[in-house]
């Protein structure tokens, strides 16, 4: 048998060696992964630091569903109307922008009716010129024609035409002894007279809807003749507007007597042509419309500001809650 060998013994101290030797690889391993992961985690600290903010997103609330205007949901208690909002000097209301989206933003009330206006354009009859811008005027007229003239019956005939009222401007004699113009009624004359004059301009003017007095101060004080007049409007179913040329007219007392009404003026709005003063008088005929429920206010073709002025006043008269319509539909309206 051959000896067993036998191996060395490892010389002593190599045991812890290798121990130690291992710890102090492991610790540096451990070390370095520290490092590594505090290098990564500064990084990423400074790169947040400098990345922008995102914006916040505003907040959204779900809309409501619309709701049909007038009707309660179940449940629900009555819907209470707004009053009407105070007047203003401009338009309360902008118009609706057919671009915008959502729903269309509520408009506010309409203005309380305040009263009615009437407008007498008189003297037509002399200047066809003067005459159209009124026939543009897109509110209604009355517009009244004097007999006699070169332009009388074409200006009647435009008048119809354009869709305004036609009145006969009949001249009457005055105070003051001025011309009143062809077809008058002057004071002394008949019944049979008065009566043959008024139905010879209705002949020429045409198919009228009423009369009115072209000066007449002397007439309209006069109750036989103003009796004359009033009974044959009667009989031709028309109405009398009395332009009161002066304050003790009859008109009004015979037509009472009789069982006539009749239309009177309350302002006349050119006697000055300055276009502030005109605009003075329509205030001054608002006022009593808003007092009495109408206001009648005379004007004439004649007037070189006064179409314009009228058409520029229409939509503001409107939105402040005035409406505007003829001598015979006023008096419908109020007989």
């Amino acid at each position: 048998m051959k000896p067993v060998e036998k191996k060395p013994d490892p010389p002593q101290g190599a045991g812890k060696k290798s121990i130690r030797t291992l710890l102090v690889t492991g610790l540096c391993i451990f070390v370095g992964v520290l490092i590594v992961a505090g290098v990564i985690f500064i990084r990423t600290l400074f790169l947040l630091d400098r990345a922008p903010l995102a914006p916040e997103e505003p907040l959204s609330y779900p809309e409501e569903a619309p709701q049909t205007p007038g009707v309660p949901e179940p449940g629900d208690p009555p819907v209470s109307q707004k009053p009407a909002e105070a007047e203003s000097s401009r338009p309360d209301t902008e118009p609706a922008d057919l671009n915008a989206s959502g729903p269309p933003a509520e408009q506010p009330p309409r203005p309380r009716q305040k009263g009615t206006l009437a407008f007498v354009i008189d003297d037509a009859g002399n200047n066809l010129e003067e005459l159209e811008p009124f026939l543009r005027f897109p509110g209604p007229l009355t517009i009244a024609v004097l007999p006699g003239l070169p332009y009388s019956a074409e200006a009647a005939r435009r008048i119809q035409a354009a869709g305004k009222e036609l009145f006969l401007h009949q001249p009457m004699e005055a105070l003051g002894g001025q011309n009143p113009g062809p077809g008058a009624i002057y004071s002394g004359m008949s019944p049979e007279a008065i009566r043959a004059v008024v139905e010879g301009n209705l002949a020429e003017i045409g198919p009228v809807a009423g009369i009115n007095n072209h000066q007449g101060s002397k007439i309209t004080r006069d109750p036989e003749a103003m009796e004359t007049i009033l009974t044959l409007c009667r009989e031709r179913g028309i109405s009398f507007l009395d332009s009161r040329t002066i304050a003790d007219t009859v008109a009004p007392d015979v037509a009472k007597r009789l069982g006539i009404p009749i239309g009177e003026r309350d302002v006349f709005v050119d006697n000055s042509q300055e276009k502030s003063a005109m605009i003075q008088c329509v205030e001054e005929g608002l006022h009593k419309a808003e007092q009495q429920g109408t206001a009648v206010l005379i004007g004439h073709t004649w007037s070189r500001e006064l179409a314009a002025t009228l058409e520029e006043l229409y939509p503001v008269l409107v939105e402040r809650g005035y409406s505007l319509a003829t001598i015979s539909r006023l008096m419908e309206d109020t007989g």
